[in-house]
């Protein structure tokens, strides 16, 4: 078990093509995969912090929920899987969580079909800012229904 693959989820928002892919390329490497959940949470505005913790709370059950029924396929099939929730600005959360571990060697977005670093209405997806910084290949998979394929 020598290969490591990471998958980026944002907001909550789960791709069912992603999470197969991810799957079937984790048997074919014989990799264990680790998911990232990142929700993007502005903690200097006027609310109060008591209403943050809520929210936060209120975000870890129900994220604890989705990471339970998507890491039981995984184990399932016998790759090891573990699971991360970062709240905050969404490319500092994953700049740091990268730093803190050993290299992946593919990450995979999880959240869509489409790669998030094309700018889509005159706007830069905040991906698009880090992606040139990761240390591996960045896929996401096509829009295809027949099957899923890596785009870079």
């Amino acid at each position: 078990m020598f290969q490591r693959i990471l998958v980026i989820l944002e907001n909550e928002k789960i791709c069912d093509q992603a999470l197969s892919y991810t799957l079937e390329l984790a048997r074919r490497m014989d990799s264990e995969v680790s998911f990232l959940m990142l929700v993007e949470m502005a903690f200097f505005d006027h609310a109060y912090l008591g209403s943050k913790r809520n929210a936060i709370r209120n975000l870890e059950a129900g994220v604890g929920k989705k990471f339970g029924e998507i890491s039981s396929e995984f184990l399932k099939k016998g790759i090891p899987v573990s699971l991360a929730l970062r709240v905050g600005d969404a490319a500092q959360e994953l700049m740091k969580f990268l730093v803190e571990r050993p290299p992946f060697h593919a990450v995979i977005w999880g959240s869509d079909e489409a790669l998030p670093h094309r700018a889509q209405a005159k706007r830069v997806h905040w991906m698009g800012k880090v992606a040139d910084n990761l240390e591996c290949p960045f896929f996401a998979v096509s829009g295809r229904q027949d099957s899923a394929r890596p785009e870079r």
